[in-house]
């Protein structure tokens, strides 16, 4: 892909003021709670690192890995790739995930992890993509709400490419 195929759509700097935000409402909804944010793997892992850091809270970190069989039209079965270190059991649960799609893969994980007995959970995704919503799935924190646009960078990908941009852009096929 040619560089010239890549809009920027948030810079470094707008995403640093979005998660601080973010971390500061999480913070004051989280005080006196034991809380434990699972990143889910790969796209999150920037936005999240980002967001706890800033977050100011005592924490634990955890990592989760999910696929979705299906095809690209139709998401299937959403599957644990890499499942949690430890038990959830009366956690107060807070998901990152980097982009909300049609809500699948997060409406999967948030029925499995109540199932395993967690005190709450909520979900903070980095982006939310509304217009492929294939469930009644949505985010309780959501850094930005973008158009049916392919995006990357700020840990999204394009065939494991772009994750490593400062910045998030949509990317072009033409």
């Amino acid at each position: 892909m040619k560089k010239d195929n890549l809009e920027v759509l948030f810079d470094e700097e707008a995403i640093a003021k979005r998660v601080d935000a973010l971390a500061k409402e999480i913070t004051m909804d989280y005080q006196g709670k034991d809380l434990l944010v699972i990143a889910i793997l790969k796209g999150s892992f920037i936005f999240a690192a980002d967001l706890v850091r800033q977050i100011d809270l005592p924490l634990e970190m955890d990592f989760m890995a999910a696929k979705s069989y299906g095809d690209n039209t139709h998401p299937g079965e959403v599957r644990i790739v890499k499942d949690l270190d430890k038990p959830i059991e009366g956690r107060h649960i807070l998901i990152v995930e980097d982009i909300l799609d049609t809500g699948q893969t997060l409406n999967a994980l948030y029925k499995l992890l109540n199932v395993r007995g967690a005190a709450s959970i909520r979900t903070c995704t980095f982006l939310d993509k509304p217009a492929r919503r294939n469930t009644d799935f949505y985010a309780d924190y959501k850094g930005y709400e973008i158009p049916d646009y392919f995006v990357v960078g700020y840990g999204l990908d394009y065939s494991e490419k772009y994750r490593n941009l400062p910045y998030v852009a949509k990317l072009s096929f033409e």
